[in-house]
C-alpha cells in the first residue's frame, strides 16, 4: 500500500467534476426539495432519498471492489451522518415547506463563517483575522436582513431550524475532517445515508409522517424532484463532497456556499416564481461578499 508521500495525487479533472458537482447539482437540489416537500412529507422524504441512494451506492461498492467496514468506521459515520443528514438536511427539508428555496440557500451561505469560528473553537485554533471578523460581520448582516423582522424567510421556526442544520453540517464536516483511520471517501458516504436514512425515518414515524401520508394527493412532479434528489443530489454530489472534504481543503470545500445561492435563486425565479425582492438581492450580495472575504483570507493565510 502506497504511503502518504508516495500516493498519487487524483486527477484535476476528478477535481473539476467534484467541484461542478457540489456547486451546480447542489445548487438545484434546493428547487427541487421545494418542489418534492409541496406533496411528501419532509422526514419520511429525506429519510427514503438516502435509504435508496446509500443502498445503490452499497450495491455498487460490493459489486466493483467489495464491501468492507470495521465497527469504528459504523460508528463515525453514523455520528457523521446524523450530524450531515439527518440534522444538516432533514431540518432543510423541513423548513422548506415554508421558506421559498432561494432564501433558503441564501440562510445556508453563511457555512463558511461558521466553520472560520468552528475551526478558531477547536484546539489549537487559530484565531480569525480582522478580516475574516469583517467577513463574519458582513454574512451576520446579511442573515439579520433575510430572518429579521419584516425578512423573506417568513416564520422565524423554519428560519431557525435552517440555521441549526447549518451549524450541524458544520460540526460533521469538522468532525469528519478529524476522524482517525477513516473508512474511504465513498464507503463513508455509503454509510453516512445508510445510517442517516435510519435516523430520518425513526423522526418521520415519531412525527406520524407515514399514517397521515395521503397517497393520493401525491403529484409526478414530487416523485420526479425526489427521483432527482437521490441520482443527483445524493449518490453525485453528496458522494463528491465527501470526497473532496477528503481530498480537498476545508477553505476550498466551503467554496459551494457562495456558487450554490447564485444557482438556486435563480432557478426559484426562473422556475417557481419566487419573488426576488430589493432586500433579498440586498442579502445576497451583503452574503457573499462575506464569504468571499472569510475564503480569500483563509487562502491567504494557508498561501503565506
Amino acid at each position: 500500500m502506497p504511503s502518504p508521500s508516495t500516493a498519487k495525487a487524483p486527477p484535476r479533472a476528478a477535481f473539476f467534476f467534484a467541484f461542478a458537482a457540489i456547486y451546480l447539482i447542489w445548487g438545484s437540489t434546493y428547487l427541487a426539495i421545494r418542489v418534492a416537500v409541496s406533496t411528501l412529507p419532509p422526514f419520511l422524504l429525506a429519510g427514503a432519498r438516502f435509504l435508496i441512494a446509500g443502498a445503490l451506492l452499497l450495491a455498487w461498492i460490493a459489486a466493483t471492489r467489495g464491501f468492507h467496514a470495521t465497527r469504528r468506521h459504523w460508528r463515525d459515520n453514523a455520528i457523521i451522518g446524523a450530524l450531515l443528514l439527518l440534522a444538516g438536511n432533514g431540518l432543510v427539508v423541513w423548513a422548506e415547506q415554508a421558506i421559498p428555496s432561494g432564501v433558503t440557500t441564501l440562510i445556508i451561505a453563511i457555512n463558511p463563517l461558521l466553520f472560520a469560528l468552528g475551526e478558531w473553537g477547536l484546539p489549537q485554533g487559530r484565531r480569525p483575522t480582522a478580516a475574516t471578523f469583517v467577513g463574519i460581520g458582513l454574512g451576520l448582516i446579511g442573515l439579520v436582513l433575510l430572518v429579521g423582522p419584516g425578512g423573506a424567510a417568513g416564520d422565524p421556526r423554519h428560519a431557525a431550524g435552517v440555521l441549526l442544520a447549518c451549524a450541524s453540517w458544520t460540526a460533521g464536516s469538522l468532525y469528519s475532517r478529524r476522524v482517525r483511520n477513516p473508512s474511504d471517501p465513498l464507503t463513508g458516504a455509503c454509510l453516512q445515508m445508510l445510517c442517516a436514512s435510519v435516523f430520518l425515518l425513526v423522526v418521520a414515524l415519531g412525527r406520524g409522517e407515514l399514517s397521515h401520508l395521503a397517497w393520493g394527493a401525491v403529484t409526478g412532479r414530487s416523485l420526479l424532484a425526489w427521483g432527482y434528489l437521490v441520482l443527483a443530489g445524493s449518490l453525485v454530489a453528496y458522494s463528491c463532497y465527501v470526497w473532496l472534504l477528503k481530498h480537498s481543503t476545508a477553505t476550498r470545500v466551503s467554496t459551494f456556499a457562495y456558487v450554490n445561492p447564485v444557482v438556486a435563486v435563480f432557478l426559484g425565479w426562473s422556475v417557481l416564481h419566487e419573488r426576488l425582492t430589493p432586500r433579498i438581492l440586498a442579502a445576497s450580495v451583503v452574503i457573499i461578499a462575506g464569504v468571499v472575504i472569510i475564503t480569500w483570507q483563509k487562502s491567504r493565510a494557508k498561501g503565506a
